[in-house]
């Protein structure tokens, strides 16, 4: 499948990363300070546990 949208989120992320040579520690010091300079609130939701699938989920 030839998605015009996946494929320009795959080339913006290849340009970021490719900004920072590839490392992950810079690229992540990169988006804090881009939180930090647009007063963006972070918000940690805790983790939600999945149960077991009922009958109707499945069919």
């Amino acid at each position: 499948m030839n998605d015009p949208i996946h494929e320009e989120i795959h080339k913006f992320r290849a340009e970021y990363a490719r900004k920072f040579n590839f490392d992950l520690a810079a690229i992540c010091e990169d988006l804090r300070a881009l939180q930090q300079s647009n007063n963006l609130k972070v918000v940690r939701l805790p983790p939600r546990r999945i149960g077991p699938k009922s009958r109707s989920q499945t069919t």
